[in-house]
């Protein structure tokens, strides 16, 4: 089994019964981090304190709002929230501080000296404490090693990428170690083993996880499955990366499939495409903000269910049962995200598609307002192995708005679109439990209580969307199947990863 804490053990055993609340408010911050200055050299631990004490007084802003005048329960900040990601793995060293298993039974607050120099631990605890209010944040942890672990860098320590939480007394009850690290966090060590942190409160059960994360089984699936979790806080620093992976249409679609509410806490830099924050329960978005025109963060807001429950979907039955609709249409092949799907175009108002890539045939019912000439629409399939900045394997059925009426353009990232539908259904012969509806208007606007998924996997719409279309999809996770191929050795995947690193069209944080 994973890594799993004695602290998650002992919480586990015990669900409260006496006070449990229904139903929590839950706060999200997108925040616009304030950046150090790029440099060869560590600067002065003052100087480093400096810098993450103007992010925590932003902050503290947020969350005195979010408790004090809307009382809210517990607040979500960002990965790299507090220092930002400018670092090397040595220019990194004076922002971390030691972090210890919060079954020590902590609050940093009252006892600021135990575990050392703790002054960005005991401000997030007071913070916590002050405006009783569970905080999450995002901050680095090293651990020193020494040469009888084979293990231990040659700088004798161990660094972090970590997430806190303080309970509403300012303890620390959660700590958990980003496990997939994404490209560029050389700053970090991953750690020996996926951890599965859990922490239980009056108003649920939550898990915690952070941006990369969220692309593989553990310990994100695990935590759902196995631990039954209620809530997951997500602290991220995501980059949009269309037409599937952009961070509010990716974020609600995974707590919809996967049955659980979400928080998901992103930076707000749209210089990097990153934003994109989210409330999201099981059903529909409760709360979400996009926003690529201003600096400011935004602070986010929803009551929420305090226990979810799963959702049980074969996602291939509908897809099984029916035979393939005959279009006559050629297929083509087209590229998103560096993955080669094969696309039919669709050439009328209404109309009933289905296109096949390997083992996976998606269908498609739709109808449209008006057919434009000015724009084209495609319906696609991928059956394969992701390589680019990551191994994973994906099945994904999707509808899009092509980027130009050049067929040669579908899949490459659009924004808007002015193309309405009436009704769309989209299902697939997915070989995975695990498949995540999506659906994306113009501008990246969500569309809540727009659509449903049935028992049988369709994707479908209740009433026409309110806006455009770029994106119906059902993107499938098939994690069994990530190590089956040897990307390190395919010459496509090479030059794939040279393309990447050129033009980075990447999803988590990066040390730029």
């Amino acid at each position: 089994m994973s890594y799993f804490p004695k602290y998650v053990a002992i919480f586990a055993l015990f669900v409260p019964s006496v006070g449990a609340l229904d139903a929590f408010m839950a706060a999200v911050y997108e925040h616009a981090v304030i950046l150090p200055n790029r440099t060869e050299t560590p600067v002065p631990k003052g100087g480093a304190l400096l810098l993450m004490n103007k992010n925590i007084d932003v902050l503290e802003k947020a969350v005195k709002l979010a408790a004090g005048q809307q009382g809210a329960h517990i607040i979500a900040t960002p990965e790299d929230g507090i220092y930002g990601w400018v670092f090397t793995r040595e220019t990194i060293d004076p922002y971390l501080e030691d972090i210890p298993d919060p079954d020590v039974n902590w609050i940093p607050c009252r006892d600021s000296q135990r575990f050392g120099y703790t002054p960005v631990q005991e401000r997030l605890s007071c913070l916590a404490k002050d405006n009783s209010i569970y905080v999450v944040a995002n901050i680095g942890d090293k651990k020193p090693c020494n040469a009888s672990d084979p293990q231990c860098p040659p700088d004798g320590r161990y660094q972090y990428n970590t997430d806190v939480v303080f309970d509403s007394q300012g303890k620390l009850v959660a700590r958990y170690h980003k496990h997939n690290l994404f490209m560029g966090e050389n700053q970090f060590n991953v750690p020996k083993k996926p951890e599965v942190v859990t922490f239980d409160t009056i108003f649920g059960r939550f898990g915690i996880f952070t941006c990369f994360d969220i692309l593989f089984y553990d310990p994100a699936v695990t935590l759902v499955k196995d631990f039954h979790v209620d809530t997951i806080v997500f602290p991220t620093a995501w980059m949009n990366v269309l037409p599937h992976l952009s961070a509010i249409q990716f974020h609600s679609a995974w707590a919809m499939g996967m049955g659980v509410n979400f928080l998901a806490s992103n930076i707000h830099h749209p210089s990097k495409r990153m934003t994109g924050s989210g409330i999201y329960a099981p059903d529909s978005p409760r709360a979400f903000h996009y926003d690529m025109k201003t600096k400011e963060g935004k602070l986010l807001l929803s009551q929420l269910d305090s226990h979810s429950h799963s959702p049980v979907v074969n996602w291939a039955s509908y897809a099984s049962s029916i035979k393939a609709f005959s279009t006559g249409n050629q297929e083509f092949k087209g590229t998103a995200f560096f993955d080669e799907f094969t696309f039919l175009e669709l050439t009328r108002v209404t109309g009933n598609y289905t296109v096949c890539q390997k083992k996976l045939c998606c269908h498609l019912s739709y109808k449209m307002s008006e057919k434009r000439r000015d724009e084209v629409y495609a319906l696609g399939a991928f059956d394969g192995l992701h390589i680019v900045e990551g191994t994973y394997y994906l099945q994904i059925c999707t509808l899009l708005k092509c980027k130009t009426t050049n067929l040669n353009t579908c899949g490459g990232a659009v924004e808007t679109a002015s193309t309405r539908f009436e009704m769309f259904s989209l299902s697939g012969t997915f070989g995975t439990q695990y498949v995540f509806p999506e659906v994306l208007l113009s501008e990246s606007q969500l569309a809540p209580g727009e659509f449903q998924v049935s028992s049988d996997g369709r994707l479908f719409s209740v009433k026409p969307p309110s806006g455009p279309l770029l994106t119906v999809t059902l993107f499938g996770r098939m994690y069994e199947k990530d190590q089956t191929l040897k990307a390190s050795s395919d010459p496509q995947a090479q030059t794939l990863g040279i393309m990447l690193l050129v033009i980075m069209p990447v999803v988590c944080s990066l040390s730029w």
